[in-house]
């Protein structure tokens, strides 16, 4: 049982309670992650299980797609839903024009600081434990693409959109930093990630559900390579596989 598993993740649930839910579930071994989800976000976490997981870093990449709402007028420390508020102002003066064109701004190649609430280390200390400790330090804006951002609808003080991205976008830092623009302040409402690289929500699966549940949504690990476009040798992919029995 090498392979991989596209959980959809609920909301509330850390990624780590999701690959702890499977691995109960199916006895597995080992199950690890590709590409973190906030405990606010729903959507596509890949499982990798058993002998897939020394194939994670070739499996991972790939655009992300998410579906996102954001508050419009509303600032929290966290970039997001889940935070305090640290001010707040009436945005009912925008127009969808204006949401559109701030938005605009960040397609492409960006600069983006990473928030204080992220997993980030800074001297082997994530950053959210230094955030919880009352502690704000600099952090280097990193190189992320944002291939495409359409604003899906509209209703002050809430705006959706959607986003193509690359691994290491923040979509909480999207919002906040469309705010600055705006001149409003904006945090994150709500995300659900429908895309990561080669596996989509369409062939999701509830971890909450039973093994045989879980199983009938299975990709084989060597059909996940090939759609990757990995080109693990077939010697090594059945090394791995019999060392897995």
């Amino acid at each position: 049982m090498n392979g991989i598993i596209v959980a959809d993740k609920p909301a509330g649930w850390t990624s780590h309670d999701a690959v702890a839910k499977v691995k109960r579930t199916l006895g597995a071994k080992k199950v690890g992650h590709l590409g973190t989800l906030d405990p606010l976000a729903t959507g596509v976490l890949p499982l990798v299980i058993n002998n897939a997981t020394p194939f994670a870093r070739l499996l991972e990449g790939g655009t992300k797609v998410y579906e996102a709402v954001m508050t419009l007028g509303v600032e929290t420390d966290t970039y997001d839903a889940a935070g305090k508020t640290v001010s707040s102002m009436d945005a009912s003066m925008l127009k969808e024009a204006d949401v559109r064109a701030a938005l605009a701004g960040f397609v492409g190649a960006i600069m983006q600081v990473p928030p204080m609430y992220s997993a980030i280390k800074r001297g082997g200390v994530p950053l959210y434990k230094l955030a919880r400790a009352g502690r704000s330090v600099e952090r280097e804006a990193r190189e992320v693409t944002i291939s495409a951002l359409e604003v899906t609808g509209f209703s002050p003080p809430a705006a959706g959109f959607k986003v193509w991205c690359s691994k290491g976008t923040y979509v909480r830092s999207i919002c906040h930093d469309a705010g600055q623009v705006l001149g409003c302040g904006a945090s994150l409402a709500g995300l659900r990630r429908v895309g990561s690289g080669v596996f989509s929500i369409d062939e999701s699966v509830d971890p909450r559900l039973q093994a045989e549940a879980l199983m009938a949504r299975f990709i084989p690990l060597e059909e996940a390579l090939r759609r990757a476009g990995a080109g693990a040798g077939q010697g090594q992919t059945e090394r791995m596989s019999a060392a897995g029995r």
